[in-house]
């Protein structure tokens, strides 16, 4: 079974619980901030994901690190997956609860890609259009800057995207006179 089914169904198993003891926005809060700790310490993914590690080290270190940071259930959580033996997935369950809790709650990641930074108008005209287009509550908007894009925008979202670029046109001219 891929890493991903397994993350997939520890974070369903983990939303459950979250339900079941009222806490889904306490847990949500919690894997964001494992997410964004282990980002910043590629360090803790390694010995996470390290066999000669032991589990109880392992716990012991999430355990220094987010005792006093995350609820008792998410520490309990991390205990129960490193004693099973399966710490190298902490990682990918905590992105695979916050993309199934972003689908609970209707929320909708928008990347954007532009040659400079978007108006406020430009903005809340994007992210009404998202939340029309798929009927989300709530879009989340990651912006990126690419100089060489020369205007217009790419718009990303999950796996459907939208080239409204100058370069994109331009090159696709470029072809049509190739030909």
């Amino acid at each position: 079974m891929s890493e991903i089914k397994v993350a997939s169904r520890y974070a369903k198993s983990l939303i459950d619980l979250a339900v079941e003891n009222n806490a889904l926005e306490a847990s949500y809060n919690d894997m964001v901030l494992f997410e964004k700790v282990v980002d910043e310490t590629p360090e803790l993914e390694a010995i996470l994901k390290n066999p000669i590690v032991p589990l109880d080290k392992k716990t012991g270190i999430l355990n220094g690190i987010f005792a006093d940071k995350v609820s008792k259930l998410t520490i309990s959580f991390f205990k129960i997956v490193v004693n099973k033996g399966r710490s190298a997935i902490l990682f990918a369950t905590a992105k695979q609860f916050v993309q199934q809790y972003n689908l609970i709650k209707g929320i909708v990641t928008a990347d954007v890609t532009t040659a400079s930074a978007l108006s406020p108008a430009a903005k809340e005209q994007i992210i009404a259009i998202v939340k029309r287009e798929l009927n989300a509550n709530q879009v989340i908007v990651n912006e990126k800057i690419n100089e060489k894009l020369i205007g217009g925008f790419i718009l990303k979202v999950g796996d459907k995207q939208f080239d409204a670029s100058i370069a994109s046109g331009l090159s696709k001219l470029k072809k049509e006179f190739a030909q």
